[in-house]
């Protein structure tokens, strides 16, 4: 069976049509987002089986790293989620030991969330097992095929910058 596709990102097919796959799940934005989406699935299991953490804990836990202090507007902001989100999150990682939390010494209202020994080895642990995975999925490539890769996804992420300022702009 043999398969090509177009630019508009259809596929087409010699095998009987009835089987082919809908067009939309042909184009690339649909083939990446299934990529991303199995990563998404195997980061959770391994970090929850790492950490024992969920998706958010980890995320935050990760966000926080070994940076200074962030306020939990400013961590909110990196894990792309609002303050009311986070917050059972956090409170459940203060639970377990592995944040702590401070006043902010420029501005007492502000509440800064740092990770504790106990956060920190957890951090490590989702850095460790991002790199593994990280390792086999790209062990898949010659590094010829990477560099290729990587370039590409670039120039399509620039792209898809501009086509996401241009939705903005037409509403």
């Amino acid at each position: 069976m043999s398969e090509t596709f177009s630019r508009a990102g259809g596929a087409s097919s010699d095998a009987d049509e009835s089987h082919s796959a809908a067009p939309i799940t042909a184009m690339l934005s649909s083939r990446l987002m299934v990529l991303a989406n199995l990563l998404k699935r195997g980061a959770i299991l391994r970090y929850k089986r790492l950490t024992g953490l969920s998706s958010v804990e980890f995320g935050l836990v990760a966000s926080l790293g070994r940076r200074p202090p962030m306020s939990v507007a400013r961590l909110a902001e990196a894990v792309g989620q609002d303050k009311g989100q986070i917050s059972r999150a956090l409170a459940n990682l203060l639970s377990r030991k592995l944040i702590a939390k401070s006043a902010n010494p420029k501005d007492s209202r502000e509440v800064l969330i740092s990770l504790t020994a106990a956060g920190l080895a957890a951090h490590d642990a989702i850095v460790e097992g991002a790199q593994e995975r990280n390792r086999q999925l790209l062990e898949q490539l010659s590094t010829n095929e990477l560099e290729t890769l990587l370039a590409q996804i670039d120039r399509l992420t620039a792209a898809a910058e501009k086509m996401l300022e241009a939705e903005k702009e037409a509403r």
